[in-house]
């Protein structure tokens, strides 16, 4: 693997003290996270949507693969073939409360993905990628569904962006104030921002099907 920002428009400039270079981090990172929003220049205007993603750390682009999918019709999928895109991922970990306005913050883990994307033609890469989509949400579930039809990739867009070039930042800790400003005994302090999932809930027809395993990790894992 690469370094994990080999290019200047994946190198941080401001604020690189909270810059992060190791590439198991933005795995992590990837791993953690749930949503990403996908950047891209349709053409009459650019368009920043929220997706479902997955990652293949040994997948066949440069440096690993991140995959994002949806409908044959979305226009915006479809003519992203060969175009550069910007895939952005942030989990929120806290509100840094200062004693000035100016010194307020947020606690984060954020990444930034650019690549030249390609639509995913193989029907085997297509329903992998679907597979770890599943995984991503709810760890081993893929296993337990029935495969993936014909008519069901056909209807689905799958995009492949390469890891090769990607940034992170990092804050964490409190409020960096100004001397004076600390003297003046206003309070100052961190409120941590966590995410919470409740017990599952099954549909009308599961009322007496007994929870399975994955669902009940999943949920223990993130409640």
């Amino acid at each position: 693997m690469t370094i994990l920002s080999p290019t200047p428009r994946t190198t941080v400039a401001r604020g690189r003290d909270r810059a992060v270079t190791d590439r198991a981090a933005l795995l992590a990172l990837l791993e953690d996270a749930l949503v990403a929003h996908v950047g891209i220049d349709v053409g009459d205007h650019p368009v920043v949507l929220p997706v479902a993603f997955a990652v293949d750390p040994h997948g066949p682009d440069e440096d690993g693969t991140l995959y994002i999918h949806g409908s044959v019709a979305a226009r915006w999928l479809t003519r992203s073939e060969g175009a550069t895109v910007c895939v952005t991922v942030t989990e929120l970990d806290g509100l840094v409360a200062a004693r000035s306005a100016f010194h307020h913050s947020m606690n984060y883990r954020s990444a930034v993905v650019i690549g030249v994307a390609r639509v995913v033609q193989d029907p085997e890469e297509k329903a992998h990628a679907l597979s770890l989509t599943v995984d991503h949400m709810v760890p081993g579930r893929a296993a337990t569904l029935r495969p993936h039809t014909r008519k069901e990739l056909a209807a689905t867009a799958v995009l492949a962006v390469p890891l090769h070039e990607a940034s992170m930042k990092v804050r964490a800790g409190g409020p960096v104030d100004d001397p004076e400003d600390v003297e003046a005994g206003v309070w100052g302090g961190v409120i941590p921002v966590r995410q919470a999932i409740g017990a599952p809930v099954p549909a009308p027809e599961c009322a007496t099907v007994p929870l399975p395993n994955d669902v009940v990790r999943r949920a223990g894992r993130l409640g």
